[in-house]
This record gives structure tokens, C-alpha cells and sequence, in this order.
């Protein structure tokens, strides 16, 4: 089984320790196509968190496609069941660096997820008798989708260490789950998405596992299936162990392979009806995620609404898509005048610049200065003053920002900007602060000025000595941006030169006093 095979190679990677995997995320594609033979598993990065890809091949034609996707966090462990230090891991290629540098947000996404639902439900209606209507359609009560099978762990399904192969486990409760679905929809369902699937114990042979499933909701074209397995080691025993859960997506297919309309589901009360809105805020998560976090960067909107539930949804993108921006290899140098260079990347369409510079200043002390958009007009000629209107967390902020620049209506642009600061994982790895345009309610276009908007720019900053750092700032122009661009890249401006001066200035003037205040706390 997949899985299993992937926690072999992981044990590899961690130099033989034991792995356990208390957390598996996966998306199929086409899954009603069996994978032959094309698995890839790698590591992203500490604490455990490896990338995986099934892909499906037609030996006769040679033609290749993705059947699933996922990502799983391993825990390493000693002989006595403590956890084990890792060490670093070195990516290689462009691929591998990207990954890399965004598995850490990623991670922070995750952790973030029990929260984000607890918040959707919080500012959610509590009814659940006002169900949806759809012409035609029936309502199927919960209950009848009630699956409960129980199976004996047997030599064959555990490891040399006796525990229950996790892949195992998935099956069994893939196979209640579907059971489930078909009970709703009468039909042989497709399962599209597993999420939250967390393994909160071990089984061992000899042990009976009881597996769960009920249908929680049903949306137009999707049911979400929630699953748990239970562990018990006697044939009477009272005690049981909750060892895992998950949530299941399916859809059903008709003729030409499209999602067919499903029937209504009517939550049982109380426990049922809380799962019922579980499942709604998860689909509304999964929506979040797809939109924001998934598309391509050049297939999400420049501005994406910003509110409570999916806000760690566009934090991931806005420091994922800088992180990606700055791992490209095919950077150009365009023009470089004394300490100042400005580079040039043309990619997707896409016209994105560089420009960097050494600093005789900490890392540590350039993040902190550079982070904080209310002290940039103090630099940036461009900007004419920036407003903190949302403090999102310590690390992500929003503000409303007024140009200097005049747009084509002869107005001067302003800004909504999410601003996300990350602090270094690894050693290596630089401090980043990334900006990217969103919409807020509270903040809509104002007839005085021009609605601008940024798709991804920021700072990133490399320690280089104990004294000296170098500071970089990447930008992938927009329309609004490309003439500034171009004319410094041609060499008919050399704003980029005098603006990073004052950038250099800046940072110069304020470390003392930035020293200070540290010490004063």
C-alpha cells in the first residue's frame, strides 16, 4: 500500500527510526483509474512532513496522469517511544527548494485548521431544520447511511513491529465510508478527497477494529462521509481506543463523467446535527483552499476577498507565491549601478524585477524595520502613507495604503494590502515579508483615488555576517506596475537605485534606536 511504502522510505530518511504518521491530507484524481505502478514520495521538511504523487500510466500509449495527491507529517521516534531530533535536510533541485520553503507554511495552515472551524461555526445560523430545497429531490435520513463493520488485525496487515500498516487501515475505512455513500445515493460512488485523517493511536495484531461511517452532508453534487476506528484487544472488552478518524468526499458519475445531483440528508438530532454543520464549514474550507491555495498563481484574482475563515488560506498563498518567486533559477541581472542590483525574470506572461543590496545591519533588525508598512513613506517615495486597518495576528497584518503614484484617471492609487511576516525555520532560510492585494468591506474603492492592486511582492533578507545582511525586494509587475519597470530596466530612470538608497538609509538611521527599544523590553 502506498502509504506504507512512503513510511519505509521515510524511516530511510530519518536514518532508521521508527515513523508515525498522526496526519494524512490527500486529493484523488480520476479515481475511478487503478495507478500502476508510479509512486513519488518526498521530504519536505522537518518536523516530517512528506510530499506524495500516485500517477497513472497507459503502457500502451505512455501517457501519464495524476490519480492523487497528499501530503503526510511523520513523527520520528526512539526505541522508547521518544521523539527523535532530525536532521536538516539539504533540497537540491528548484523543486525541492520551493517545497521546501513553503512546507512550513503549510504546516501552519494545518495547525490553524481546528481553529478556523471553530470560527466558521461560531458565526454560522444553528438551525439545521431549514433545510436545503432542490426540485426533485428526496430526503434521506442520516441513520440509514449508518455503516458499522468490525475486523480482526491478522499477521499480514501489521508490520515487524506488529502494528496495524496504516495503508490497512485507510482501506477498511474507505470501505465503510463508500458503503455509506452508497446507501444515499444508490448508486456506486467515487471518493474524491480525504481530509483530517489522523492516526491518534497504534492497533496491533490481535486487536478488533470497529469501523464507523455516516453520511453528515450532502451538497448538490458531493457527500462528505465522516469515518472513526475504534481498537479493542478482547472479545468483551468494554474499553475501546479511538486510533483514527477522517472525512471522506464522494461524488457520483453519470455516463459522460460528470458529478451527478444528489439526494438531501436529514441530520439526526443534536450529534447529527452538529456534524451536519461541520461538513458544511469543512466544504466551505475545502472551497477556500481550492480557490486560493490551489490555483495556479496566475488563475486567482489580484484582490481575493479577505475574511476570518479564510484567512490563513491567503496568508499560505501570499508567502508561498513570494517563496516561489525568489527559488527561480533564470534570473537575469538587468542593471546594477555602485552596490545596487536590479534583476528581471519573464516568466508565464509574467514580467517580475529584483532588486538587492548589502546592508550593514542584522537580519534581524532589517525584518523588523521593513516589516512594519507604516514606517515605508518614511523611504518610499512612492508611498505617501500607510494605515494599519487589521491586525489579523502577530504575524499578518493588513493595510490601507496611499500612493504618490498617479494612475491613468489622474487620481492618485491606493491600496489594501495583506502583509505576512515569517521568521527564518531553518538555518539558511531567509526572514520574508510578503505583500499581495485583498478586498475588505470595510475599505471599498474611494471616488478620490484609483483602486491599485499587487499580486506578489515583498522582502526577503539573508544573513550574511554577524553585521551585514542582504536585502532583497521582489515584485511581478502588474499593468498598473510595468511602466516603472521597464524604464529603469532600459535605463531611462534609475528610481530603483535611489529609492533602495533610501531604503539602505533608512535601515541605517533606525537600528540604534531599534536596539534600544529591544533592550527597554
Amino acid at each position: 500500500m502506498w502509504l506504507d511504502v512512503v513510511k519505509y522510505l521515510d524511516q530511510k530518511a530519518l536514518g532508521g527510526a521508527r515513523g508515525k504518521l498522526p496526519g494524512c491530507r490527500g486529493e484523488a484524481r480520476g479515481a475511478g483509474s487503478p495507478p500502476r505502478g508510479l509512486l513519488a514520495a518526498q521530504w519536505r521538511r522537518l518536523p516530517g512532513q512528506v510530499g506524495i504523487q500516485v500517477s497513472h500510466e497507459d503502457l500502451c500509449s505512455g501517457r501519464q496522469w495524476s490519480v492523487c495527491k497528499a501530503y503526510a507529517t511523520f513523527v520520528a521516534q526512539d526505541q522508547a517511544n521518544a521523539k527523535v531530533k532530525l536532521k536538516p535536510l539539504t533540497p537540491q533541485t528548484e523543486e525541492e527548494k520551493i517545497e521546501h520553503s513553503i512546507a512550513a507554511e503549510r504546516r501552519r495552515m494545518r495547525l490553524a485548521h481546528k481553529d478556523t472551524l471553530k470560527d466558521l461555526l461560531n458565526h454560522s445560523p444553528r438551525e439545521t431544520a431549514e433545510l436545503e430545497t432542490r426540485d426533485g429531490s428526496v430526503v434521506v435520513p442520516a441513520e440509514k447511511t449508518r455503516v458499522e463493520s468490525v475486523e480482526l488485525v491478522l499477521p499480514p496487515h501489521a508490520n515487524h513491529q506488529g502494528n496495524t500498516f496504516g495503508g490497512q487501515i485507510m482501506a477498511w475505512m474507505e470501505n465503510v465510508a463508500t458503503i455509506a455513500a452508497s446507501r444515499l445515493c444508490h448508486a456506486h460512488p467515487t471518493l474524491t478527497t480525504i481530509e483530517m485523517f489522523h492516526f491518534r493511536g497504534p492497533s496491533q495484531v490481535g486487536d478488533r477494529l470497529v469501523l464507523k461511517a455516516i453520511v453528515n452532508n450532502a451538497f448538490k453534487n458531493s457527500m462528505e462521509v465522516g469515518v472513526c476506528a475504534e481498537a479493542y484487544g478482547q472479545e468483551m472488552a468494554t474499553s475501546r481506543r479511538h486510533i483514527n478518524s477522517a472525512f471522506m468526499t464522494f461524488v457520483v458519475l453519470d455516463e459522460e463523467g460528470r458529478p451527478r445531483a444528489l439526494p438531501l440528508v436529514a441530520p439526526e438530532p443534536e450529534d447529527g446535527e452538529r456534524r451536519y454543520r461541520e461538513a458544511s464549514a469543512r466544504k466551505k474550507i475545502r472551497l477556500d483552499r481550492k480557490y486560493i491555495v490551489s490555483c495556479r498563481q496566475t488563475e486567482v484574482p489580484l484582490s481575493v476577498p479577505w475574511d476570518q475563515s479564510n484567512k490563513v488560506y491567503l496568508s499560505y498563498n501570499n508567502v508561498s507565491a513570494l517563496k516561489t518567486l525568489v527559488a527561480k533559477a533564470n534570473w537575469v541581472l538587468a542593471r546594477e549601478k555602485e552596490k545596487v542590483r536590479m534583476y528581471t525574470l519573464e516568466e508565464d506572461q509574467f514580467l517580475s524585477f529584483r532588486i538587492e543590496m548589502t546592508v550593514r545591519i542584522t537580519a534581524a533588525q532589517a525584518f523588523s524595520l521593513l516589516s512594519d508598512l507604516r514606517r515605508r513613506p518614511e523611504w518610499d517615495s512612492h508611498y505617501a502613507s500607510a494605515e494599519l486597518v487589521q491586525q489579523v495576528d502577530d504575524d499578518d497584518m493588513i493595510y490601507h495604503v496611499a500612493s504618490q503614484t498617479v494612475s491613468h484617471e489622474n487620481k492618485p492609487q491606493d491600496f489594501v494590502i495583506l502583509a505576512s511576516r515569517r521568521k527564518p525555520c531553518d538555518k539558511g532560510d531567509p526572514y520574508v515579508v510578503a505583500f499581495r492585494s485583498v478586498t475588505l468591506p470595510t475599505h471599498p474603492p474611494s471616488p478620490g483615488f484609483s483602486r491599485g492592486e499587487t499580486l506578489c511582492s515583498g522582502f526577503c533578507i539573508w544573513p550574511e555576517t554577524e553585521e551585514t545582511s542582504k536585502v532583497a525586494y521582489y515584485n511581478q509587475a502588474t499593468p498598473g506596475y510595468l511602466n516603472y519597470v521597464t524604464t529603469n530596466i532600459v535605463g531611462l530612470s534609475s528610481n530603483f537605485y535611489s529609492t533602495f538608497v533610501a531604503c539602505e538609509k533608512f535601515l541605517l538611521k533606525n537600528k540604534d534606536d531599534l536596539i534600544l527599544q529591544l533592550q527597554d523590553l
